[in-house]
């Protein structure tokens, strides 16, 4: 198989994690509503566990200052504070049981950033050893799948009916083959 093959099936199956919720339609609804508070709590401590014990100590580890580091995590809360308050005026500011939780809208937002970068990491590394581009894939896959698992809940408690749940978490995860996409083509032109 050539990397460009290599670099589309791992997106494509990375894609399919996402659909990893579906476990979730095989559970009575009461069932479901029980776990729903814990899997949004492991969605925001997965978030956060990253923020604080990767992305951190890598930022200072590259020359960046504690102090700038923090400030910007601060602002990084601000600023998803602020968008998440926004979209709530902008969608619910009537009384409606339909309103979907911003929250839900901020998760498939991050998600796609997430699986995007995550594309273009895999894709660089199996452009540089095909070997390395699988194990850099069965690594990201081995925390992707508790994360869609959370994201997953995070929308059914914004207000999202399973379905569309599974399906725009599955678009979401298709920017991992965006990413690796881009990589692939980035390295053509080099």
């Amino acid at each position: 198989m050539s990397t460009l093959g290599y670099i589309v099936a791992s997106g494509i199956l990375m894609s399919v994690l996402a659909l990893v919720g579906s476990a979730t339609l095989l559970l009575r609804p009461e069932t479901l509503e029980r776990i729903l508070k814990p899997l949004v709590a492991f969605a925001a401590g997965s978030l956060l566990g990253g923020a604080f014990f990767h992305m951190l100590p890598a930022a200072t580890e590259e020359g960046l200052s504690t102090e700038k580091a923090s400030l910007w995590l601060m602002l990084g809360f601000t600023l998803f504070l602020a968008l998440e308050q926004f979209l709530h005026w902008h969608h619910c500011h009537r009384a409606s049981a339909e309103c979907k939780k911003p929250l839900a809208y901020l998760i498939l937002l991050g998600d796609g950033l997430h699986n995007f970068l995550g594309g273009l990491g895999v894709a660089g590394v199996f452009l540089l050893d095909v070997r390395l581009g699988v194990g850099a894939w069965l690594a990201a896959a081995a925390h992707e799948v508790p994360q869609e698992l959370g994201d997953f809940g995070v929308l059914i408690h914004g207000g999202w009916k399973k379905g569309q749940a599974l399906t725009f978490n599955f678009l979401s995860g298709l920017t991992f083959l965006a990413g690796g996409l881009v990589a692939f083509a980035a390295s053509a032109t080099i």
